[in-house]
């Protein structure tokens, strides 16, 4: 019995180490598959990354200071703390992490899940607050030659576009000046609270309507954030001439989301109409949502880096190209199934050794084992 179990032993550790040789093979042969749209994809984030470099090299040589502990890539899309035409708190890990490039390919990934066809009518809402993100939005949509309609608000979080010299609409339409981007806001609020500037001093928010006149674009200043809201909402339908397929929000404009309740309630990243209905104040997000059309919702940001495989704060920043957003490691499943089958084999084959080997030792009982022992142990028994 002890030499049976001795060489079922050895039997299994070889099959272990077998077993273990074969997920070896597998696991290190696993090959780059590149993903859908991969195209396209290479395309924006090439296009993100051109657009920011011609950005920094504009800023560089209006001699603008880097702080290089906030913004350790010195991408310059890295605004200052508190400015005149800061808004609202942000987090800096949420924008070092938005100015990697290939933030533009989540964008295509979630416009494709949209369906979006060439030609299709988006509209778009930007704020100051993340003007990387604003920059891979832009280049999506150029890429997949959509239709946009764009409306932005000025102010800015921390870390954001708040340098009221160089605001995001100067970003934007120094960029579609240089013919980078083919479409730029048609209109602007001031931002903050109520959409008006609420919170700032005097002086920011004529810093900010100064922003507005020199980019020469529409100047939405409504008294109520209502009214705010029906003026994008007015300005929307008027420059369009095909019903929306996308509403697409960068940030947390006020006049987008409604009210600071209802953040909770909209999911980050693309999502189809809300079902939800009692919001208290129903922003131009919401409209859009209750008029079925589909959202692209852009906060939230390292949660959604996470979500495709982005890194968080990057340094130094990715190339275009880089991530599981373009290329995912898959298993070779040619050779997945050889070393299987391989597997298999080796397994029944011990199976049907050992079961035979187990018959044999039932029917060939070795000589006195169980005769002569016994025999003479009864005789010692009577003597």
């Amino acid at each position: 019995m002890n030499n049976f179990n001795a060489g079922s032993i050895r039997v299994l550790a070889i099959l272990s180490l077998l077993a273990l040789f074969c997920l070896y093979i597998v696991e290190t042969q696993k090959t780059d598959v590149k993903r859908k749209w991969y195209k396209e994809k290479l395309e924006a984030s090439k296009i993100t990354k051109h657009a920011s470099d011609l950005l920094k090299e504009h800023r560089l040589q209006k001699s603008v200071f880097i702080d290089v502990v906030n913004d350790p890539n010195r991408t310059t899309l890295i605004g200052q703390d508190i400015t005149p035409i800061t808004t609202d708190q942000g987090n800096i890990d949420a924008k070092l992490t938005s100015t990697n490039p290939n933030f533009a390919a989540v964008v295509i990934d979630m416009l494709k899940e949209a369906d979006l066809k060439e030609n299709d009518a988006v509209a778009v809402s930007f704020t100051g607050s993340f003007p990387a993100l604003n920059i891979a939005v832009h280049a999506a949509i150029q890429t997949l030659k959509l239709k946009p309609v764009i409306i932005s608000s000025v102010g800015a979080s921390n870390w954001g576009a708040n340098d009221p010299y160089f605001t995001w609409l100067d970003m934007e339409k120094y960029l579609y000046d240089a013919g980078i981007f083919k479409n730029k806001s048609i209109a602007a609020s001031m931002g903050g609270g109520l959409d008006k500037g609420r919170g700032l001093s005097p002086e920011g928010r004529n810093l900010i309507k100064a922003s507005v006149e020199r980019t020469g674009i529409e100047f939405i200043n409504e008294e109520y954030l209502e009214n705010s809201i029906e003026k994008r909402l007015e300005i929307y339908k008027a420059h369009s001439s095909a019903p929306f397929k996308l509403f697409i929000n960068v940030g947390g404009g006020i006049a987008s989301v409604g009210s600071i309740e209802n953040y909770q309630f909209i999911p980050s990243g693309y999502s189809p109409p809300l079902t939800i209905k009692n919001f208290p104040i129903k922003g131009v997000l919401i409209r859009m949502s209750e008029e079925n059309i589909p959202l692209i919702h852009l906060l939230n940001i390292t949660q959604l880096a996470s979500k495709y495989g982005l890194p968080l704060s990057p340094s130094p920043l990715p190339a275009p190209g880089e991530g599981e957003i373009f290329v995912q490691k898959q298993y070779n499943m040619t050779l997945t199934i050889i070393t299987a089958l391989i597997l298999i084999i080796f397994i029944s084959i011990v199976l049907v050794l050992e079961k035979r080997r187990h018959r044999l030792g039932t029917e060939i009982v070795p000589d006195g084992q169980y005769g002569e022992p016994d025999k003479k142990q009864h005789e010692l028994t009577e003597l």
